[in-house]
């Protein structure tokens, strides 16, 4: 059977430590894809300003057009509601039933879970695979991981990888700055940001 990974985020924008985190849960659960998802309209960001969303499909494009294993979908920025996980993975393994799915997410994301609609619908609907991320330990990334199980009797796995300490958070504030990003971005994501004047 085909494995592929759902790897969602607003990426804005993407940098390689999306790129890396991809890369390791590719070989290390041995899959065949990892389909990146730009979110549409993320109900735990709607406070929040976000890039459009075909611009920051566009930067998603542009950073794995040359990666074989990559993908890229239009499902959640096309989607005009609120755009939910457990949504997401029900439509796709309705719309693939030969393809066995996980979905990555980051340790700060699994610390929020229960707060997640219909996480037992999630949980049911793809393998969940959880890396670390600055902010927290592996310990206590670990006791939640174990936590949740319990709570939804599921299987989590975790990626035991090295952090790569960036945000995109903060490379929006260093653009702003002024300062060079080159090296934190993928190849030609910074020639889009900059004849876009994104983030300025």
């Amino acid at each position: 059977m085909v494995k592929k990974a759902i790897f969602g985020g607003t990426f804005d924008p993407i940098h390689i430590g999306h790129i890396h985190i991809a890369y390791e849960a590719l070989y290390s659960l041995h899959l065949d894809k990892i389909l990146f998802m730009p979110a549409g309209n993320p109900p735990n960001k709607m406070n929040k300003e976000i890039t459009d969303a075909q611009i920051r499909y566009g930067l998603v494009e542009k950073a794995i057009e040359c990666e074989s294993h990559f993908e890229i979908s239009k499902y959640e920025i096309n989607k005009k509601e609120n755009s939910y996980t457990y949504e997401t993975l029900e439509h796709f393994n309705k719309l693939h039933e030969d393809i066995e799915w996980y979905f990555l997410i980051g340790g700060d994301s699994l610390m929020d879970l229960v707060n997640w609609k219909n996480v037992d619908r999630l949980l049911n609907s793809c393998k969940l695979v959880v890396y670390n991320r600055a902010g927290f330990t592996v310990e206590e990334v670990l006791k939640e991981k174990k936590r949740v199980e319990k709570e939804f009797n599921s299987k989590i796995t975790f990626l035991n990888m090295p952090i790569i300490d960036i945000s995109s958070t903060n490379i929006r504030k260093s653009i702003k700055a002024g300062r060079n990003i080159e090296y934190l971005l993928p190849k030609g994501v910074e020639n889009i940001i900059d004849k876009l004047h994104l983030y300025k």
